[in-house]
């Protein structure tokens, strides 16, 4: 297998920390998105949408979207599970990573793509037609942000963990965001002692890292 990355972006940090928790190495190329490399002919070959990461199977099968490669990496190595068990947990995996990535990633990218110079015509990922900076967008993503850790909050008082009592790729991707939304400035009010809590435990573990 072979994973296109791109070592700082959030989403493919999301695949390589799920690698990480398995224990699982693949090789990997790095696209250079700042830099356009994503829209130049030899990688939209990989990945006609123009987006990492982009998993590429020994046959040549691509699969995108980080949680479809991740689903896939936890059907062949189910061990550690970390979409979940029992129903109610497998439901609580899917409620929490799914409110990490629209409450969370995709208020923290407008921030950042309507802010960022190298973004200034693609403040939509990928292939995506041309838009310009949108200050409002910018100063939504900001707020929502802002709301987004105040739920971080109001669930982690209750919960060791974003799904329960153990970590889960909820986790992964609500860290994640949280690091990425230091790229606009954002963090974690000090009050949300729960959040601090969590993210010391979350990103104290080894595969935060990878």
């Amino acid at each position: 297998m072979k994973l296109y990355d791109m070592v700082k972006a959030p989403n493919p940090r999301r695949v390589r920390i799920f690698l990480a928790e398995k224990g699982i190495e693949v090789e990997r190329v790095e696209v250079d998105i700042p830099g356009g490399a994503n829209l130049a002919d030899d990688y939209l070959a990989v990945n006609p949408r123009g987006l990492v990461p982009t998993l590429v199977l020994d046959d040549g099968t691509r699969i995108d979207e980080s949680i479809a490669i991740c689903r896939y990496i936890e059907a062949l190595h189910p061990e550690p599970n970390l979409f979940g068990l029992k129903p109610l947990e497998v439901a609580r995996v899917e409620q929490w990573q799914r409110r990490c990535e629209f409450e969370g990633l995709f208020n923290i990218a407008a921030a950042f793509r309507n802010t960022a110079a190298p973004f200034a015509n693609r403040t939509m990922p990928g292939t995506s037609p041309a838009f310009g900076q949108n200050a409002d967008l910018a100063e939504r993503g900001r707020v929502m942000t802002g709301r987004f850790f105040d739920a971080l909050e109001a669930r982690l008082s209750e919960s060791r963990f974003l799904a329960g009592d153990r970590f889960t790729v909820a986790d992964i991707t609500g860290m994640v965001s949280v690091d990425f939304a230091k790229w606009v400035q954002l963090r974690v009010p000090e009050s949300h002692a729960n959040v601090q809590r969590w993210y010391g435990e979350v990103a104290g573990r080894p595969s935060a890292r990878a």
